[in-house]
């Protein structure tokens, strides 16, 4: 059963540069549906990479991470 919390959809606003750089990387690199998707994926990424930090990463997860990020062209 998935909790309603999860699935609930809120409305957050960014400046209209990064969302036409975001806009534009999906059309170039392709993997993501939508703007929104490529944001959730991003945070995503970012908060379990965090919460991963403070239980301790393992140094090859760590550049796992930091290979996906570098694909994706934000780092």
């Amino acid at each position: 059963m998935v909790h309603k919390d999860m699935t609930e959809k809120v409305s957050i606003e960014i400046r209209r540069d990064l969302y036409d750089k975001a806009k534009k990387f999906i059309e170039e690199q392709g993997g993501f549906s939508s703007v929104e998707e490529l944001v959730e994926f991003l945070l995503e990424e970012v908060l379990s990479s965090e919460e991963a930090e403070e239980r301790g990463l393992s140094k090859e997860d760590e550049e796992k991470v930091k290979e996906r990020l570098r694909a994706l062209g934000y780092i």
